[in-house]
């Protein structure tokens, strides 16, 4: 049974739930009485009801049929909607940012529009830039150098100079930004506001609690989650420790209000997915933690085989693995922001980049790529013909644009 089929069915479903709808013909014939003249009109009132229903429930059929539809449509080929060419594109680099694209690398940031067309620029040589995005608002660092340049969608908005090595910055949704800095045997974290002010200093050790080896701080700018590693009994160990920046951390040491510690086990990564709920990525899984003023352990998920890659978004935690059952070389995971698993798929392609681009799952390599819907879909996978691909992000339904050696292009799946 084919879907238009199914919509037929179902409208003859509603049909049948409210007999009145077959009554086509209008009752015929003189009104005797006051009381006949009023049962007409409420058995006319009854019917006009019952086919305002019916129509309302075709229609809500139809916008549901839709949206799976274009949910689960998939796509075998593509054509080429827009092209241009540039001389910096081995240089430079690309991130998502909103609605447009940023350039950065070389001598200068810009923000670029979907044709490539740029928005605006501006001038920062950095030996090793790196950016992190959250909402309206970047970060483009010098990864072991020391300057930080804050961006929103209209330029510049602030810059911050370190007297430390940057190693890792990450930003909030109004311009704050947490940072690991370098200092010898010792590590700083510290946070500032969009203006380059110091809010919040921490020293850290191997000794306690651990090297920094990835944080994350919430879009609000309130609470920042940092993954440590140390050393437990002569073995490796992790600890994971929150920060808060209101007033529920201001009577705690270092603003910490909660830490939690995992022995024998490796905390590579960790993830606010919102304001209140974070990911930690571990060797074996992962932790879920929730509290809108001091985290706590709310879900631990647990995997056999080796974690190969990792993603997500506000809703959505993935797990890549190489498969050991089935055909397909890979196995995709996509759990809930609870920790419930919410589906799992072999996946075809030798991917590098894995990444959530506008609520899909794009994995590509310097040849092909492949889009997968939020459901498991896969709606696209195919080979890229104009160049090697450094990168890609999907910028309408189902456009997607392609940064290449050698230029970009924007291209419409068919």
């Amino acid at each position: 049974m084919n879907f238009k089929q199914k919509i037929k069915n179902m409208g003859g479903k509603i049909v049948a739930i409210f007999p009145g709808l077959s009554k086509e013909k209008e009752e015929q014939g003189p009104i005797n009485s006051v009381s006949e003249y009023k049962e007409r009109i409420r058995r006319y009132r009854q019917r006009t009801l019952y086919r305002m229903l019916a129509g309302a429930g075709i229609v809500v059929v139809g916008a549901v049929g839709g949206y799976f539809l274009a949910a689960n449509w998939t796509y075998k080929t593509y054509d080429v909607v827009t092209e241009y060419s540039q001389e910096d594109e081995v240089s430079a680099q690309y991130m998502q940012f909103g609605e447009y694209i940023l350039k950065y690398g070389g001598d200068e940031i810009s923000l670029l529009d979907r044709q490539g067309k740029p928005l605006w620029n501006d001038p920062h040589a950095m030996n090793n830039p790196v950016v992190d995005v959250c909402q309206g608002y970047c970060v483009v660092y010098d990864k072991n150098g020391s300057e930080m340049v804050i961006f929103n969608e209209k330029g510049k908005v602030g810059n911050i100079q370190t007297n430390l090595p940057i190693l890792k910055v990450r930003v909030a949704s109004q311009g704050v930004v947490a940072a690991i800095l370098e200092d010898g045997d010792t590590t700083w974290v510290n946070v500032y506001d969009s203006d380059g002010n110091e809010i919040v200093t921490a020293k850290t050790s191997i000794d306690s609690p651990g090297y920094p080896v990835d944080l994350s701080i919430s879009p609000d700018g309130l609470l920042l989650g940092v993954s440590y590693l140390g050393v437990k009994n002569n073995k490796p160990s992790s600890y994971v420790a929150f920060y808060n920046f209101g007033n529920t951390g201001q009577n705690q040491m270092d603003n910490m209000v909660s830490g939690y510690t995992y022995s024998k086990i490796l905390v590579p990564q960790i993830q606010y997915l919102n304001n209140s709920k974070a990911v930690a990525f571990r060797d074996d899984g992962f932790v879920i933690f929730e509290g809108k003023q001091i985290p706590e352990e709310s879900k631990v998920v647990t995997v056999e085989d080796e974690i190969l890659s990792t993603f997500c978004d506000g809703e959505n935690i993935g797990l890549v693995f190489r498969n050991t059952q089935g055909e397909s070389p890979y196995r995709m995971e996509l759990y809930s922001s609870t920790g419930r698993l919410k589906w799992k798929t072999g996946v075809d392609i030798a991917f590098e980049h894995i990444m959530v681009s506008k609520d899909q799952i794009l994995l590509y390599n310097s040849s092909e790529f492949a889009v997968y819907s939020m459901n498991g879909t896969c709606r696209y996978q195919g080979t890229l013909k104009e160049g090697s691909v450094q990168n890609i992000f999907k910028v309408a339904q189902n456009r997607y644009m392609v940064i290449m050696e050698g230029g970009m292009e924007t291209i419409k799946l068919g």
